[in-house]
């Protein structure tokens, strides 16, 4: 099976197992998004939907956010990790689309990545799932998933992000990044997996599986 019967496979097994997609974090607005994405670095989206309803019940835009300092920021978000760097990113980045963008979170790269603590897969997501513009952010769950899948040879994220661009159509970018996430948690998680369970990889990736030895 070549890269393109592949991605025909996958396409129509995602989409009859998940054919409708709802991004995972809780969020109300383009802000609300961006912080919970920011927030899911390094951690869980359960973990992130424990914390934000108390965040943003106290500061749901930029300017209540800049009326907190951030050692009240980081005392509620504490639980998802990294909370310092987190907390001071939060903070800066709302006073940055207050002074900057008047208040809007802005719906470009260049911007967004121009924001204290956000990298690109954070504004990958936010112009994905907050404005609709065709993004493919990679994750941890995609990045294996690629790999496993022998479409992309799992060097680093950047080369994962650009294969799977290349790959997969353009229109299908945005419901499939989710739907890849959405099976990788189910079906081929990091730890504990079962090959077997893994309906998608043993059709399409266990030879490169087995010819990189991987188990």
């Amino acid at each position: 099976m070549n890269k393109k019967e592949k991605t025909i496979f996958i396409i129509k097994k995602l989409e009859k197992l998940y054919p409708k997609v709802t991004p995972p974090l809780h969020h109300s607005d383009h802000f609300t998004l961006l912080i919970a994405v920011l927030l899911s670095a390094q951690s869980t989206d359960v973990g992130v939907n424990k914390v934000t309803p108390l965040l943003f019940s106290k500061a749901d835009n930029p300017y209540k956010m800049i009326k907190l300092n951030v050692s009240e920021i980081r005392n509620i978000i504490k639980p998802v990790g990294l909370s310092p760097i987190k907390a001071k990113g939060i903070f800066e980045l709302s006073k940055i689309i207050i002074k900057k963008h008047n208040g809007k979170v802005p719906n470009d790269f260049k911007s967004l990545e121009e924001l204290p603590s956000v990298g690109h897969k954070t504004a990958s997501v936010v112009m994905s799932q907050a404005f609709g513009i065709p993004a493919f952010p990679v994750d941890t769950h995609i990045h294996r998933m690629m790999y496993r899948w022998g479409l992309s040879t799992g060097k680093n994220v950047k080369k994962t992000e650009h294969d799977a661009k290349r790959l997969f159509p353009k229109n299908l970018w945005n419901k499939l990044h989710l739907q890849i996430i959405f099976y990788a948690r189910e079906f081929s998680p990091a730890r504990g997996w079962n090959i077997k369970k893994d309906i998608i990889t043993l059709k399409v990736g266990r030879k490169e599986l087995l010819k990189n030895k991987i188990t």
